[in-house]
């Protein structure tokens, strides 16, 4: 038994690799183009490791995908291939719609393809699993409920836009053509091998370079925050029992405004990594400007995955987040190997 990973070298998919393979002997298939954001570092582990087939490829490269598909004939897709920064879609959308829409398109089409000529137990017992996002729901008031699976699509940036295309497309095929597909919106997700331009990370590592820790706005912007190894159960989850066509919400019960996170992070760091001179890391913030079109709120309500398949997160944000930041203050090598030249260009870029 096989399956086919695309992204599988990012933060969420790598991580969903290596769930993966440390619980079942079924070969994965990981295809990853290898952007700025997919490291084959963290996947060193499983050198040498018959089960882990990786490819470098695109999505998009139908040709690539049908010849996969063909040789390794998996059971299940599971696409975690995209560009998932905010920052980088406003500043250059069009690799957005590239990889995220037109690739989504041409992943199922080939998928489509694959799967119509399966034999008639294979192609009822055939899954494709498309992770997203609960940004395609836009942004909440403060007051407002959490995003349920109805809730209207209404993304505000051109990522959460690019995300919303391709969940609509793989309903589509769905509803059109008759592809068994799950898809799965998520909320922010954080942990381990976690690319350091997204908050969580960026603030540690600016904290112990002893650089600014920037903050868009005020800091009270709230997300629902989702430890990354309770996002890959959730998949399994949903993967193994959820019903074709159907969409579950994955979220972590843990809103938090920005600022909040930050200071957080300065407190373990303080307790774990103490400066030298003895002051707060929380003497680094640096309230920068906020970006264009900024979301003030997200939360998820995922009891639908809780009532029909029993799923829950298991780490809370206090438990998550310091194992979050003890694995940055042992794998110090691994960040400084992936905040290159290029890395610190974006991040002056982007905060100064």
């Amino acid at each position: 038994m096989t399956i086919l990973v695309t992204g599988g070298a990012g933060f969420i998919g790598s991580n969903f690799v290596l769930d993966w393979l440390a619980g079942s002997n079924e070969t994965v298939v990981n295809l990853d183009v290898l952007t700025y954001a997919g490291n084959r570092q963290n996947l060193v582990s499983l050198t040498g490791d018959a089960r882990h087939v990786f490819v470098q490829g695109d999505i998009g490269d139908t040709t690539l995908v049908t010849h996969l598909l063909n040789t390794h004939q998996p059971r299940a897709i599971l696409n975690f291939a995209a560009e998932s920064h905010v920052d980088r879609s406003i500043l250059g959308p069009s690799e957005f719609i590239k990889t995220n829409v037109v690739g989504t398109f041409n992943l199922l089409e080939a998928t489509r393809a694959y799967w119509g000529n399966l034999p008639d137990d294979q192609k009822a017992a055939f899954r494709f699993l498309h992770v997203s996002t609960d940004e395609v729901y836009g942004s909440l008031s403060p007051d407002a409920p959490a995003f349920t699976e109805e809730h209207p699509y209404e993304p505000n940036s051109p990522y959460s836009a690019s995300k919303a295309a391709s969940d609509h497309l793989v309903r589509a095929y769905h509803h059109t053509y008759g592809m068994p597909v799950l898809t799965t919106n998520c909320s922010n997700n954080y942990g381990p091998y976690h690319f350091p331009e997204k908050l969580i990370p960026l603030v540690i590592h600016n904290a112990l370079a002893g650089k600014p820790l920037p903050i868009y706005g005020d800091g009270s912007q709230v997300r629902d925050w989702l430890y990354v190894s309770d996002h890959c159960s959730a998949i399994r989850t949903v993967l193994a029992n959820g019903k074709v066509g159907e969409t579950y919400n994955v979220g972590g019960w843990n809103e938090k405004r920005n600022l909040e996170v930050v200071k957080t992070l300065c407190a373990l760091l303080d307790e774990l990594s103490p400066r030298a001179d003895g002051q707060s890391y929380a003497s680094q913030i640096t309230f920068v400007r906020d970006r264009p079109g900024h979301d003030q709120r997200y939360a998820i309500d995922a009891r639908k995955l809780e009532r029909e398949l029993g799923w829950k997160p298991q780490e809370t944000f206090e438990t998550g987040i310091r194992k979050t930041v003890q694995w940055y203050l042992a794998n110090q090598a691994w960040v400084a190997n992936i905040t290159s030249g290029q890395y610190r260009q974006w991040v002056d870029t982007q905060y100064t």
